[in-house]
């Protein structure tokens, strides 16, 4: 995911979700909709969630240090995460907590054009910045379906802006679901039931972001595709006969260290055996531009029918 792409969409999301939270909250203020309540601490989250996005892609690009060696590339998943977290707690819960409350003891829906109105002008913002991540998604995710996208992408910021605006283009219908019903019929329980289902959908989508990040916060693989670029440049069939075994880890959405065990020659000397792993690291990156750490340690081909990796030793992808 290009740098650009990713920020072009959060901050369109920052700015449609800040402006939404306020209209929303003044509409809650003048009829009473607990839908519009929880709408607007919803879009407070979402905006919030935003600035922590761009707070994790900022802070990534520190230097790496002593005490971190390979960099701070990682910190974006440890954000995304605090995304999922924020957008369990503090959306959800509280929208199904207002739900029940509101089943429980419901309120009669004052001045309607309030919360109808902003419902409408939140439906066409909340558009406005759904299409900005579907375009710059479009860009990145080279003809994938939108699940295996959302699964399998390494950075995370575009995934999550596009479930969140999913979630607040579903939590708007059902919110204006549940006020025209209580209009219609005089009944503010269904301003409730909109709400329960609007802190039901926040919970399911918060679920499915804590567990895509988490499985980026352990440490994913490169994807096949880019495995085997890896292992075809590696080997140039004079000094480095094969690849014994390799392992890959994501260090960040934009840097993949590779480590591989290569066969060379039984009589190669050292200097040659040295010039062909500088050359094999040339080849690596030019055929896979994010391998930025490599190590190659020279072994003898002892066993040309040698299996290449013990099946343990593959590089999985857990989404995939």
């Amino acid at each position: 995911m290009s740098a650009s792409g990713g920020t072009k969409a959060i901050v369109a999301a920052l700015a449609a979700n800040f402006a939404i939270a306020v209209s929303k909250f003044t509409a809650a203020g003048f009829s009473g909709s607990s839908s519009m309540l929880a709408e607007g601490v919803h879009s407070m989250a979402d905006a919030g969630n935003q600035a922590l996005l761009l707070l994790g892609g900022r802070r990534a690009k520190r230097a790496a240090t002593e005490e971190h060696p390979f960099g701070y590339g990682r910190e974006r998943y440890v954000y995304a995460f605090l995304v999922a977290i924020v957008l369990f707690s503090v959306g959800g819960l509280f929208a199904v907590y207002e739900g029940v409350e509101k089943i429980r003891h419901p309120h009669e829906i004052e001045h309607w054009y309030w919360p109808v109105g902003v419902l409408v002008f939140a439906i066409i913002a909340e558009i406005i910045s759904f299409r900005t991540a579907i375009l710059e998604s479009n860009k990145v995710r080279a003809g994938q379906s939108w699940i295996r996208f959302i699964r399998t992408a390494k950075a995370p910021e575009l995934p999550v802006v596009l479930l969140e605006d999913l979630g607040a283009l579903v939590g708007l219908v059902l919110a204006l679901g549940g006020v025209s019903l209580a209009l219609a019929t005089g009944d503010g329980v269904w301003d409730g039931v909109g709400t329960l289902c609007i802190g039901v959908l926040l919970v399911a989508i918060a679920v499915v972001l804590a567990v895509e990040t988490k499985s980026l916060l352990l440490g994913e693989g490169a994807e096949r595709g880019s495995v085997a670029r890896i292992r075809a440049a590696t080997v140039d069939g004079e000094t480095v006969t094969r690849v014994i075994h390799m392992k890959t880890l994501h260090l960040g959405p934009d840097e993949l260290l590779v480590a591989a065990k290569i066969a060379v020659n039984h009589d190669d000397d050292a200097a040659s055996v040295a010039r062909a792993i500088d050359a094999a690291e040339r080849r690596i990156r030019a055929a896979e531009p994010l391998a930025r750490a490599i190590y190659l340690e020279p072994d003898i081909d002892r066993s040309a029918g040698e299996a290449e990796a013990p099946p343990t030793e593959r590089p999985v992808d857990e989404r995939a």
